[in-house]
């Protein structure tokens, strides 16, 4: 699977009812991780397969979760142009104005959002849609 489409699956199984904002922060998240230049994605990431397949951060990328078959995995999706269009847009180096350098995002399942994400290492910048997305702090350095 090339890059493209990996990244143009990833986007359809972690946004696709996001809209075009929420699929652009999710893309703008991955390809942050895949230039960030410190820290644990500094030193373990360099292309889209190693952002999307690293252990434990997509859930998209799992066929099993908690022990059952996860039908919401990026085998199964069938991305269209605009998961493309997307993807390719990402690729290029254009990300969301508004999420800064975010590297982590999740869904609260509630209308607040943590101030911190995934611990100290990541403070809140902005929600879009049903995602709460978050920068890297000082501290995420040493990770």
């Amino acid at each position: 699977m090339s890059d493209v489409e990996l990244l143009a699956r990833t986007i359809q199984c972690e946004a696709g009812g996001e809209g075009d904002n929420g699929m652009k922060a999710v893309a703008s998240v991955i390809m942050n991780r895949v230039n960030i230049k410190y820290g644990e994605y500094g030193r373990l990431v360099n292309t889209i397969s190693q952002a999307v397949y690293q252990t434990g951060q997509f859930n998209c990328a799992r066929t099993t979760l908690g022990g059952s078959y996860n039908p919401q995995n990026i085998y199964n999706m069938r991305p269209t142009q605009v998961h493309f269009d997307i993807a390719n847009w990402a690729i290029a180096g254009n990300r969301l104005g508004n999420l800064g350098q975010a590297l982590w995002f999740y869904n609260p399942y509630s209308p607040n959002c943590r101030n911190n994400f995934p611990s100290s290492v990541g403070y809140f910048v902005i929600r879009i849609g049903n995602h709460c997305f978050y920068n890297p702090t000082a501290q995420y350095a040493q990770t």
